[in-house]
Parts: structure tokens; sequence; C-alpha cells
């Protein structure tokens, strides 16, 4: 016991500052997109054609990161600088259309739940979690956040095993015909009033899977969702940003 003391004695403080102090995140990493359309000749469609989810629009120039899987091939492809990456992860919303960037438009951010739903999750928000067809990427995103570096509990956020014992639903994965009734079960037995998180572009859209003849494109076709956090998959930090604007613990 002294032993394991002195050793967290000499680890330090080991979890992040976030949301009192900013993050710093490498250079490579990629955030919203910064979209600049006027570099681009009229009849461009360079972009949206190697986009492999149908992410992208033209005229305006908009990427949809609720399909977008961040995988730079727009980059590669675009001899222009139309479409590029910034390192900022706040990216998770509330309404699906505010997913959509348009260049030149207003970013629209996750906000706080309204006042009587905040009167009761505010300081306690407990989570059942649903992997509806998932590829683990976005599940092992989440399971970090429960680790001494994010400490996701120290404000009053957990996962539970039972549904019984939840607020909301978490869901990643397209949802497979598979899981279609495990995720509504599930749903159904979380008592009223209930949340819904979708984690992940896959949940949000169908992702890489999107239009396959065994998955459903996302959660939004049965049940309503009160928060969305894209990515492939989404960044610690997006998916607590997201939930932390939720509960309103973040004001701008």
């Amino acid at each position: 016991m002294i032993k394991a003391i002195l050793a967290r004695m000499q680890q330090g403080h080991r979890t992040t500052k976030f949301p009192d102090q900013p993050m710093t995140l490498p250079e490579r990493f990629r955030g919203y997109p910064v979209l600049k359309g006027s570099n681009c000749p009229p009849s461009c469609q360079l972009c949206k054609e190697v986009c492999p989810v149908g992410a992208i629009g033209t005229e305006p120039l908009t990427v949809d990161m609720g399909k977008c899987l961040f995988c730079t091939e727009c980059l590669e492809a675009c001899p222009h600088g139309g479409v590029s990456y910034g390192n900022d992860a706040r990216l998770a919303t509330r309404k699906r259309e505010d997913l959509v960037v348009v260049e030149g438009g207003e970013r629209q951010m996750a906000y706080a739940l309204e006042r009587k739903m905040l009167s009761l999750f505010g300081r306690s928000l407990k989570f059942r979690s649903v992997v509806a067809g998932g590829c683990n990427a976005c599940e092992a995103d989440t399971n970090v956040l429960s680790t001494i570096g994010w400490d996701l509990g120290r404000f009053g956020i957990q996962f539970v095993a039972s549904p019984r014992h939840a607020d909301g639903l978490w869901v990643t994965g397209p949802v497979t015909e598979n899981m279609r009734e495990a995720l509504m079960l599930t749903y159904e037995a979380i008592p009223a009033p209930k949340l819904v998180v979708a984690c992940g572009a896959c949940s949000i859209s169908g992702g890489p899977f999107f239009d396959s003849s065994e998955v459903h494109n996302g959660v939004e076709k049965f049940l309503p969702v009160d928060l969305y956090i894209p990515g492939c998959p989404p960044h610690p930090l997006t998916i607590l940003d997201g939930l932390l604007r939720l509960v309103d613990r973040i004001k701008e």
C-alpha cells in the first residue's frame, strides 16, 4: 500500500485540465473543416467526386461532418486548397443540420439542455451504451474518457450496465438490422425523460457503410437525437466537449 501511494505521488496529476484550460492537439489532427471555395474554378468538382461518402457539396462549397470520415481524400485530390482541416476539435452539435459546414456560414456548436432537463441531468448523467454494429473505434475513444487521463466521472457523467439505471442512450455504429431490435428494446427500458447521443459518423449517417443493405444509416431513423458527435472516430476531446456543453459546463 505504501509503495502504491509513493508511486502515485511520483506520477503527479495526470488528468487533463480541460475545460478549465484548453488542450493542445497535434498539428496533424483533423478538426473543423476550413473551406475556401473561392480558390477553385467554378466547374471544379474534384473534391466532391473523390469523397467516398458524399460528404462534400459545391455551389456553395459545403462539408457534412455527419458523413465526413476525415480521410483527406478531398485534400489530396484538390490542387486549389478548397478544403482543409483545422485543429479545432469542438465539433458536436444539437441539430443535424448544424453539422453541415458552409463556406462563409455561421458556425453552430452544441448548447445546453432545456431548463427542465438540465435540472434533472446537469449534475448526474448516466448512459447505457449500445454498439449497433460499430467497428469498435468510437467505442474505444469513448472508453478512454473513463481513464485517469480524462476522468469523465468527475463531471457526474458515467456509463452504466443496465438501461434501467440510465438517463440516456449512447449509440455507436450504423444500426445494423441485426442490432435494430436490441437498440429499440434498450431505449424502451430507459426511464423517461431520456436522451439519445449519436457518437461517430456511423451512428449519424451510416459512415463508410452508408446505404449498405444490412444497415439503417444511423439512429435518427428510429429515435430522436439530442447530441451529434461527428468523427471516424471522434477524438475523446470532441466527445467530452460535446457532453460538457450539453450539461452547461462550458459557456462561451
